[in-house]
């Protein structure tokens, strides 16, 4: 495990989450928020979960 793969699975992972939290955030809050609010909320509060599973995931890696 080097430097750049860590740093190239956070930065993936980063993006996966705003991704992920923006299309979630629309599919669960759509109707009520609307789609705006509910994609800028999803890609403000995606990396939240998203940074500490893949921190949380690279350490495990580390030490198999």
């Amino acid at each position: 495990m080097t430097v750049a793969s860590v740093l190239l699975a956070l930065i993936a992972g980063l993006i996966a989450s705003v991704v992920g939290g923006a299309l979630g955030g629309m599919w669960v809050a759509a109707k009520d928020l609307g789609r705006e609010l509910a994609a800028m909320m999803g890609a403000f509060y995606g990396p939240l979960a998203g940074a500490s599973g893949v921190v949380v995931g690279l350490v495990i890696y580390a030490f198999m």
